[in-house]
């Protein structure tokens, strides 16, 4: 199940990331991690830290519930 997880983790951040209007560089640069790692992120290739879910929620200004996927759904 975790790359499940990690895959529909990915999916909520790119969507939010989205409607919020970030793009990946944005998004890399105030979270102080590399673009290219957010990208991996979105598609599900890592298994990123509870606090980047954090410091991630807060700059998108959504709950860090909103990232985490419900694994009773996947």
């Amino acid at each position: 199940m975790g790359s499940l997880v990690c895959e529909a983790f990915g999916r909520n951040l790119r969507a939010i990331r989205k409607s919020k209007g970030f793009s990946q560089e944005r998004l890399a640069h105030d979270a102080g991690i590399d673009r290219s790692y957010v990208g991996k992120i979105e598609r599900g290739e890592v298994n990123i830290t509870l606090e980047k879910i954090y410091v991630l929620a807060g700059l998108l200004e959504c709950s860090p519930k909103d990232l985490i996927p419900d694994v009773n759904k996947l």
